[in-house]
C-alpha cells in the first residue's frame, strides 16, 4: 500500500531551527548561515521519510515561521507598511511575523490566531485595498528542486486557495468577492509553473472545508477549483484535516481531483460519508488514519479494519497521516529518562513514519502486528482508586456553586469595595532572562530551594510595588515561579508524565513541551496558596490567585 505524510515537523530534532533563527535575530549569523541550516534540516527530514519508504513525501512543508504566511508572501499579500521598510525578502517576511523596530522604521507584527483546534498559531494574512495579488516568489519550486536533487520526487504542498481566502483579514473596503479572481489567477500561474517544472503531484491543503459551510462558501470553493484544475497539468490531491467534510462531501468527490485526503481520526462522519455516498473509482482516497496530533501509538487492529473496509468498497486507498506531523514531537529516541513501560505506548513524528511503513505491508501473522495487538490488550495500569471513589461519590449538589450569585456579589462588594470599573492584569508578567537563568540554575542544582524561593519572592515584591505605584485596583503576583501555564500545574498533579524532548512548535521560534496525561489525575498538595499568600502579605490591595483552567490543561496536554 502507498503511504503519505501531510507535513513533517520543521523545528528539528533538538529545536535547531529555533536556535538558528534566534541567532539570526541577534545578528550573530547572516542570511547565508540561516539558509544553510534550513537546507540541512530539510534534507534530513526528507531522507528520514525516504528511509521509511513513504510514497508521497511532502515538500514546501518547511517554513521559517508559518506556512500560511509563506503562501501570503508567495502571492504578494504584503501590507504597504512592511514594503516601506525596504528590507530584504527574508527580513520583510520576518517583519510581518514578528514586527520590526530599527533604523528602517517601527511596525508591529501581523495578527496571530490559533490554527483550527490545535495549539499552533498562524499569521493572519492582511489584505489592503491597495494589495495586488499575483505569483511573486519561487520558494515551493526551489524546495521541490532541492528534493529532486536528493532523488526524491516530492509532493508539492501549498495552502489551498479557499483556506487562504477564508483566513485573510480585510482592512479596507475590499471583500473576498473583490479579490477572488486575483487569487484564482495567482494559483493558476503557480500550478502552471509547477507543471512546467515537472511537478507530478500538488497537495492543496484545505482544512477550512471541515468547518460549517454555507452555500456561498461552497460556491466560492467551486469557483476557485474549477479554474485551478483547468490550468493544472500535475496530479492533484485535495487534502483536508481536523474533521470531516460533511457539508461538501457529495459535491467534493465530483471535482476533477486525482485524489482526496480525508481525516478518519477527527472526522467523526468520514467513514459514514464514504459508505453513504461512495467514492469514485477513478480517484485515490488518502485515508488519514495515523493521528498527527497526539503522541499515542496507532492501534493496528482498528486501522486495518478501516483499510479492509475501504478495500471491500473497491476504493483505491493510500494510507496517510490525519494531519501534518507538525503538531507532535520529533522523536522518542532522545527520551532516555522516560521509562520503557511508558515509551512503548508513544509515537512521535519519526515513529509515526515507522507505523506508516509497517502498516503498508502488514500481515496479521507478522511480529509487528501481533506485538501491537498485545500492547493494546494489556492493561496500562493507570487508574487511581482514590480518584475513582471520589468521582463515584459525586452528586448533583456538588455541581451547584454556593452561596448563590446575588449573595456572593454582596459579599464581594463589601469585602473588596472596588470601583465600578476596576483595573487589573491577566496575571503573568514577562519571564525575563534573570528569571529563566534562576529557574535553570535551580533545576541543575546550582542554587538551593531556599535561594530560588528568595529570588522569586524578590520578583513578586517588585511587581507588587510597581502595580501599586501605577494604581491598579486588583494586583497579581506575576507567576514568576511557573515555567509554563500547563506544565507547572501538571508537575503538581498525579497522573502526569513529563518529557525532556517532546517539543512542538506553538508559533515561530516558540516551542512548548506539553505534559502527558497518563492516568487518573488528582492534586497531591496545595499548588498556588503559598505564593498567593506571600503576595497578599505585601499589600493591602486585593491580590487575585491564578489557575490554568481544566479545559486548557486538557487541550494543551
Amino acid at each position: 500500500m502507498n503511504t503519505s505524510v501531510i507535513g513533517f515537523p520543521r523545528i528539528g530534532e533538538k529545536r535547531e531551527l529555533k536556535f538558528a533563527l534566534e541567532s539570526y535575530f541577534k545578528k550573530e549569523t547572516d542570511e547565508a548561515a540561516l539558509f544553510e541550516k534550513a537546507k540541512e534540516l530539510r534534507t534530513k527530514h526528507l531522507q528520514l521519510q525516504q528511509k521509511a519508504n513513504i510514497t508521497y513525501i511532502p515538500v514546501n512543508d518547511f517554513s521559517f515561521y508559518d506556512n500560511v504566511l509563506d503562501t501570503a508572501f508567495l502571492f504578494g499579500i504584503v501590507p504597504e507598511r512592511y514594503k516601506a521598510l525596504n528590507l530584504s525578502d527574508l527580513d520583510t517576511y520576518l517583519a510581518m511575523a514578528r514586527g520590526y523596530q530599527g533604523e528602517n522604521g517601527d511596525v508591529k507584527a501581523l495578527a496571530m490566531k490559533k490554527w483550527f483546534n490545535t495549539n499552533y498559531h498562524y499569521i493572519v494574512p492582511e489584505v489592503e485595498d491597495s494589495t495586488v495579488i499575483s505569483l511573486q516568489g519561487n520558494k515551493p519550486l526551489d524546495e521541490y528542486a532541492e528534493a529532486k536533487a536528493l532523488g526524491i520526487d516530492g509532493k508539492l504542498v501549498i495552502t489551498g486557495a479557499y483556506t487562504l481566502l477564508k483566513l485573510c483579514h480585510f482592512t479596507g473596503k475590499k471583500t473576498i468577492d473583490d479579490i477572488k479572481s486575483e487569487v484564482l489567477a495567482a494559483y493558476k500561474a503557480f500550478v502552471g509553473k509547477a507543471g512546467a517544472a515537472g511537478v507530478k503531484w500538488i497537495q492543496f491543503d484545505e482544512p477550512s472545508l471541515v468547518r460549517d459551510l454555507s452555500a456561498e462558501d461552497i460556491d466560492l470553493f467551486t469557483y476557485l477549483y474549477e479554474g485551478i484544475l483547468e490550468a493544472c497539468s500535475s496530479k492533484t490531491l485535495l487534502q483536508t484535516y481536523f474533521g470531516d467534510v460533511r457539508d461538501i462531501y457529495e459535491k467534493l468527490i465530483s471535482f476533477n481531483f486525482d485524489a482526496i485526503g480525508l481525516d478518519f481520526v477527527e472526522g467523526k462522519k468520514t467513514a459514514t460519508l464514504v459508505e453513504k455516498y461512495g467514492f469514485p473509482k477513478n480517484k485515490t482516497l488518502f485515508a488519514g488514519l495515523i493521528c498527527g496530533k497526539n503522541i499515542w501509538k496507532n492501534n493496528y487492529e482498528k486501522t486495518l479494519k478501516v483499510l479492509n473496509r475501504l478495500s471491500e468498497l473497491g476504493i483505491d486507498t493510500t494510507l496517510s497521516t490525519s494531519c501534518s506531523l507538525l503538531h507532535v514531537p520529533y522523536t522518542l529516541a532522545l527520551e532516555e529518562r522516560l521509562d520503557e513501560k511508558y515509551k512503548r505506548y508513544f509515537s512521535y513524528a519519526v515513529e509515526k513514519l515507522e507505523e506508516l511503513r509497517e502498516l503498508a505491508d502488514i500481515d496479521t501473522d507478522s511480529v509487528a502486528y501481533k506485538a501491537n495487538v498485545t500492547l493494546f490488550k494489556t492493561d496500562r495500569n493507570c487508574s487511581d482508586a482514590d480518584v475513582a471513589k471520589a468521582v463515584s461519590e459525586l452528586n448533583a449538589e456538588d455541581y451547584v456553586r454556593l452561596p448563590k450569585r446575588p449573595e456572593r456579589q454582596a459579599l464581594q462588594k463589601k469585602t473588596f469595595n472596588l470601583p465600578l470599573f476596576p483595573t487589573t492584569t491577566i496575571g503573568s508578567f514577562p519571564q525575563t532572562q534573570d528569571v529563566k537563568k534562576a529557574r535553570l540554575s535551580h533545576k541543575k542544582g546550582e542554587i538551593s530551594d531556599v535561594e530560588y524561593e528568595t529570588f522569586v519572592k524578590s520578583k513578586i515584591e517588585s511587581v507588587i510595588k510597581w502595580q501599586e505605584e501605577i494604581g491598579l485596583d486588583v494586583l497579581v503576583h506575576g507567576e514568576y515561579e511557573r515555567n509554563d501555564m500547563v506544565e507547572y500545574f501538571g508537575q503538581a498533579l498525579s497522573g502526569y508524565l513529563f518529557t525532556d524532548y517532546a517539543w512542538v512548535q506553538s508559533y515561530g521560534t516558540r516551542c512548548v513541551k506539553p505534559p502527558i496525561i497518563w492516568g487518573d489525575v488528582s492534586r497531591k498538595a496545595p499548588i498556588t496558596v503559598a505564593w498567593s499568600s506571600y503576595a497578599q502579605s505585601l499589600t493591602k490591595a486585593p491580590v487575585k490567585g491564578m489557575l490554568t483552567g481544566p479545559v486548557t490543561i486538557l487541550n494543551w496536554s
